[in-house]
Order: C-alpha cells, then structure tokens, then sequence
C-alpha cells in the first residue's frame, strides 16, 4: 500500500512553507539550501545570525527570489520561537505552512560522572526540550495545513559508545516522536525521524576531543578513580571513531527531502553504513547482557 502510494504524484513545493532549525552548518545548513532550490519557501533558524553558516544563506537569499529567510532562533528560548512563529505568520505564502524540522543539536564526550549537572540540563535543553519546544510552537499550523514534522534523531540513539548523554536525548527524541505521530494522523500530520550514521566529518557537530581539557574539567573524586592514561584512551578511541564519520551530509538530507515531499514518506529513515545498521539491528534483537559485552569489549579495544 505504501509503495502504491509512493508513486502518486510529486508535492508542489511552491508556496509552501518550512522552518528550520539549527542552519547555521551541517544538515540544517544544506537543507535550507536544497529547499530553497527546490521551489519551497524556507524559514532558516541560526543560532548566529552573524556567523559565517548565516551570511552565507542571506547571500543565497540576496541572490534569488526572497524566499529563503534567515532568523535568529536559540530553541532553549521561548521567546526566540515565538518570534520565529510571529515571522512564520507575517510570510506565510499563499499553500500555507507545510514543513517544521528539528534539527538543532550539539554533542559531546564524557562517561558519566565526568559531566556536570548543568551539561546534562543543557544537552536536555537543546536537544530534547528545544525539539518540543518548537514542536508545541508550531502545532496548530501544523494542523492547519496537514504538514510534516521531521526530527533529526541518530543511530546512537540505541546504544552508547563513550557520548551516553547525546545517547540518551536522541532515545527521548525517539520515544516523544511516537507519540506524537500515532496522536498526528488524525489531523493528516506526518511525523518523520531521520536516523543518520557516523557524519561527524560532514556536520562538525563533534570536534576531535582533547583529553587534557577533559582532565582538567574532572572534580578531585573522579580524579581519584581514573587517570590521564585512561582519559587519554578514551579520548583516542573516540576521535577514531569521529575520523571514520561519512564527509557526504547529502545522503542524508536527500531523506529529510523525501520525508517532506514523499507522497508516502517512512515513518524512520535510517541513513548508515552497513555495519552500523547491522549493530542496530543486534541491539534490536539481542538481550541486553550479549550487547553489553560486544560493546564492553569493543571499549576494551
């Protein structure tokens, strides 16, 4: 059924709406550029409306047809989304507001107790609560216009391999992202999650971490249970890790395209490499204790 209805006809992106978030780089950044070309009217939320990410999109904005608006958009602010909502509202073209994606998010690495307090409340912030945030923004539109809503969410969202709090915001993500698209589809919403890979190379959301920045940061009782060999391990198998990272975000934005035109768009789009879909697909499927050891010893190594 699904597939019959994959081959109906291509949305109309003229005069339709989406919003953005996180385009200052990254998936957000070449998103917003790839729908601008594509016809849609396109709501850019940076963080830095000065920054080089924003500058270059008023550039592309300035260069064709005045549908691509840059705008200032912190989603840990409530005022800043309902500024971006007042926005929305004063542009909206004639087809309405078809598409809000959640793309903002930071990452870092840390094992547990080497994080603080307030770094667990900003990731929460951020990653989670910012998504909901705009989400709970834009509803009603939503509504309106039988839109979509897309979330970017990871792989990592189903294990943890040294980074366990940008882990446990994207398993949250997942979670509140079924909710809302079982609550959505009276209303004719789609809900989407985008699930890429290893793109560290390609988004710079990850840079290469420093263990003696991590030291430095350690309070005295963590100090006493590891030492700077073990920090240094941790911090070389991590950006080992980072350095593999695919460098072509396109293959992952042509799934956010597809979730906000497909006639039929999937309810997940896992964009992996191979192997990372196969130890999705063992976490999905084993007990917790077999996986517990391979990824024990994955970290040994």
């Amino acid at each position: 059924s699904r597939l019959w209805r994959r081959g109906a006809a291509a949305l109309e992106p003229a005069g339709r709406a989406v919003l953005i978030t996180g385009c200052d780089s990254g998936f957000g950044h070449l998103l917003a550029l790839r729908l601008h070309r594509l016809g849609f009217t396109v709501f850019a939320g940076c963080l830095c409306p000065a920054g080089d990410g924003a500058r270059r999109l008023q550039r592309e904005a300035a260069a064709g047809t005045g549908r691509l608006r840059v705008l200032q958009l912190d989603v840990t602010r409530a005022r800043d989304v309902l500024a971006a909502k007042e926005l929305v509202l004063s542009h909206l073209p004639e087809r309405g507001f078809w598409g809000l994606v959640n793309n903002a998010g930071i990452s870092t690495f840390g094992e547990t107790g080497w994080l603080s307090m307030e770094k667990y409340e900003k990731f929460a912030d951020v990653n989670l609560l910012g998504s909901i945030r705009t989400t709970l923004a834009f509803l009603p539109l939503l509504r309106k216009y039988k839109g979509r809503i897309v979330f970017m969410s990871s792989i990592i969202a189903y294990f943890a391999l040294g980074n366990g709090i940008y882990s446990m915001t994207k398993a949250a993500i997942e979670k509140f992202c079924d909710a809302l698209r079982l609550e959505m589809k009276k209303f004719g919403v789609r809900v989407c999650i985008i699930q890429p890979g290893n793109y560290a190379r390609s988004t710079k959301i990850q840079p290469p971490v420093s263990a003696e920045e991590i030291w430095n940061e350690l309070g005295e009782e963590e100090k006493a249970v590891y030492n700077k060999e073990y920090v240094q391990e941790r911090a070389n198998f991590f950006n080992s890790i980072l350095s593999e990272g695919s460098t072509n975000g396109n293959e992952v934005v042509d799934a956010m395209v597809d979730a906000l035109t497909s006639p039929a768009p999937k309810a997940r789009y896992m964009v992996a490499k191979l192997k990372e879909k196969a130890l999705v697909f063992v976490c999905a499927l084993c007990p917790t204790i077999v996986m517990d050891s391979v990824l024990s010893y994955a970290l040994s190594k």
